[in-house]
Order: C-alpha cells, then structure tokens, then sequence
C-alpha cells in the first residue's frame, strides 16, 4: 500500500539523521511502487525535525505531484530518471555528506583499496563527468540523473549501487528505501577510508581476486556470508 511506502521513505529519511549523513535538508529518500509507478520522495526544503510520513510526496515518473500537499524534493526529477533506467533498484538516497562530497569536490572516483569497500561495491565507484553548461542551464537535475545512467553505460548499478558526482554529491541505491540508507553510510566510510589509506600509501591498491573474493561471497551466486 502506498501508507505504507509513505511511512518507509518517512523512516528512510529519519535515518539519513541518525547515521549523521545530512545537515539541515541537505538530502533525501525516495521509494518506488513500481506496480503503480508512483514515487515517494522527501518533500523540499522542509527540516527532518518537523516532518511526519503524511508529508512525504507522491508523483508519477513525469514529475506530478499526485498525492501531497507540499512540493516534491527538488533532487525528483534525478531520482526519476535512476528509477526508468535502473528497473531493479527501489530506493535512491541523496546527500552531502562530508567524506563522499569530498571526493566528488575533486571529481575524482572512490577506488576499491580493501575489502570493507568490496563487501559493498564491486569495483571502484565511479565519479561522473561534469556537467555541461547547457546541462546546469537547462533541466539541471533530470540532466544529473541522466549524467548518472551514462556514467553506468558499461557497469551494474546492482553491483556498484552508488555514484559520485563530479562537483556535486553521492547518490545510492538499493532495493527499497532503507537499503538504499545503508549503502550510502557505507560509501560515506569507504570514502573516509580510502581517504586516508591514499594519505598513508599512495600506492595503496586491492588484488582483484581479494575483490571478487569478498564480493561473491556475500553477493555471488553461491554466497555464504551471513545467516
């Protein structure tokens, strides 16, 4: 039921603060009803303290409002096009968070330097190319979810559920909303982690086959790690 997707993007949101990924507004949870094709999304500017789950908004994948009585985060339009291009995924997180802005601030990707990382992310997670100024000027956030799913032409978002973005911020992905949560406090402390690492050894690097390693065997079709 669409209550219920409403009350699990409300939660979703609630633990962007816990887990200290935003300050202020600055981020946001977003859920999918496929069946429906309906999106649930933190509606904007408005603070995490004063918010219930009856504010969350719904749209459809053309951006309107069809449920609601405040505006859709400004990041809808981004997060509708991950949904149309990543049929898989039912949950986007966006935030500012310090670690993974950092890097997106030096436009650079967050390599896969241990096994934290790859438990996670099947690879480096991979920074997009900046926007053009025809890009910012026209439909700046549909251009940025669009700029994502380019940057994913030749890679699976399943595998990697989570991107940088050059100049801006991360955005993650996972199943559903809360999923989605815990991917992006996991980049955030693979992208402290790898800051680091890069601090003390330059030319710290992950042998690939620790890699697959690690993710097969908690992704992989014969994986074994946990319960």
């Amino acid at each position: 039921m669409l209550s219920e997707l409403k009350k699990a993007v409300y939660l979703a949101n609630m633990q962007l603060v816990y887990h200290e990924l935003v300050i202020f507004t600055w981020g946001n949870v977003s859920g999918i009803d496929r069946e429906k094709g309906l999106v649930v999304i933190k509606p904007s500017g408005v603070d995490y303290d004063a918010m219930t789950a009856d504010d969350m908004v719904v749209t459809d994948l053309e951006g309107n409002v069809v449920d609601g009585y405040l505006k859709p985060s400004s990041d809808t339009p981004t997060h509708i096009e991950l949904y149309k291009a990543f049929p898989a995924i039912g949950g986007i997180v966006h935030t500012h968070s310090h670690w993974a802005t950092a890097w997106a601030q030096a436009g650079r990707p967050i390599p896969a330097l241990g096994t934290t990382h790859a438990d996670y992310f099947y690879g480096d997670v991979p920074c997009t190319r900046p926007l053009t100024k025809e890009e910012v000027e026209s439909a700046y956030e549909a251009e940025t979810g669009k700029v994502i799913v380019e940057t994913f032409r030749n890679l699976d978002p399943l595998a990697i559920p989570g991107v940088i973005v050059a100049n801006h911020a991360p955005f993650t992905w996972g199943g559903n909303p809360a999923k989605a949560v815990h991917n992006a406090r996991v980049l955030e402390e693979v992208a402290k982690m790898a800051f680091h690492t890069l601090q003390l050894n330059p030319q710290a690097s992950l042998d690939s086959f620790l890699l697959d390693k690690h993710y097969m065997r908690k992704h992989g079709k014969d994986a074994y790690y946990g319960q």
